[in-house]
């Protein structure tokens, strides 16, 4: 009777769904090797198949941008406004932990890391195309698309309902989001000319509230 009574309070409520929201700034990882920042913003839609393991969607749109470093001659410059949409998956640090190992690890049981794979949409909406020393056009495309990986890691705060169940969060995130290709910074000569030695990429900053509802499950940890 002691075991099932110890069983159960253990455990706890948790809605399936969270939906949340955000903005911040990126950082350009290009070619051009100036790394500027930029604004974005984004969404997500996750389920939880535990309330530290979920998987979910993400739409996200702003801008990446570099202006000309000095040390480059044809002064390469660009803004590039940009659309994403990804599927992600993410687990806490809750899941590894049990409920006895202290204020501290409890504190932070829904620090995250995760990975997934999306699309990027590419749209220069300002790129300098003629080398001012030649008179020459620097390859590439305003416009173009790419699948991408998107690597988090972040942490979220909870505050929990009258019954428990964490309801509305603030969340704190970093992305590194790799693409396959040449078209984020709209240059495609970089593999002869212009090589950085790693994919294009860009960094996103950002801070963020959440808010779970849907479908009630039982997790056997202590929320």
């Amino acid at each position: 009777m002691i075991l099932l009574y110890s069983e159960a309070l253990a455990q706890t409520n948790y809605h399936k769904l969270g939906i949340g929201g955000g903005g911040g700034f990126t950082q350009s990882f290009t070619d051009v090797s100036s790394h500027d920042f930029a604004p974005a913003i984004y969404g997500t839609l996750d389920y939880f198949l535990t309330p530290f393991l979920s998987l979910g969607g993400e739409l996200q749109m702003g801008k990446v941008k570099a202006n000309a470093a000095p040390d480059d001659a044809g002064k390469r410059m660009f803004t590039n406004s940009y659309k994403a949409a990804s599927v992600n998956g993410k687990v806490a640090l809750g899941a590894l932990l049990d409920d006895q190992q202290g204020a501290f690890l409890n504190a932070i049981r829904w620090m995250y890391i995760g990975a997934g794979g999306g699309v990027i949409h590419h749209n220069m909406v300002k790129i300098r195309r003629v080398d001012p020393r030649t008179a020459d056009k620097f390859p590439g495309k305003d416009h173009s698309n790419e699948l991408m990986i998107p690597l988090n890691a972040g942490f979220s705060y909870y505050f929990s309902d009258a019954y428990g169940k964490p309801k509305f969060g603030i969340n704190v995130n970093f992305q590194k989001c790799i693409t396959l290709g040449e078209g984020l910074d709209g240059y495609d000569d970089s593999a002869i000319n212009f090589e950085s030695g790693s994919p294009d990429n860009y960094n996103f900053f950002s801070i963020g509230l959440r808010y779970q509802f849907g479908p009630v499950s039982v997790s056997r940890k202590s929320l």
